[in-house]
């Protein structure tokens, strides 16, 4: 079985776009051509897929990256350090 495909020209493009546009519809794709010399492809647009989002724990997240708390005793040698000779 042989299939051929749907052609227009430029011109066509430019005062039958609303036949083309049934005829991509109907026929999936046509072919556009330059001089009688195939030179484009239309076919109609799928947008593609991308894959659903995923729920981010972000409490989660902040908490692995924060450094461990300092402790008491840590925090108290860091301000004498801090507060120098004043």
């Amino acid at each position: 079985m042989i299939h051929s495909m749907a052609t227009a020209t430029i011109r066509d493009l430019r005062t039958r776009f609303p036949r083309l546009k049934d005829l991509i519809a109907r026929e999936g794709e046509v072919i556009v051509t330059d001089h009688g010399r195939p030179a484009f492809v239309l076919r109609s647009y799928e947008a593609p897929r991308l894959p659903k989002p995923t729920k981010v724990d972000y409490y989660r997240r902040l908490r692995e990256h924060q450094p461990r708390p300092l402790s008491e005793e840590a925090s108290g040698a860091l301000d004498e350090s801090n507060r120098g000779d004043r």
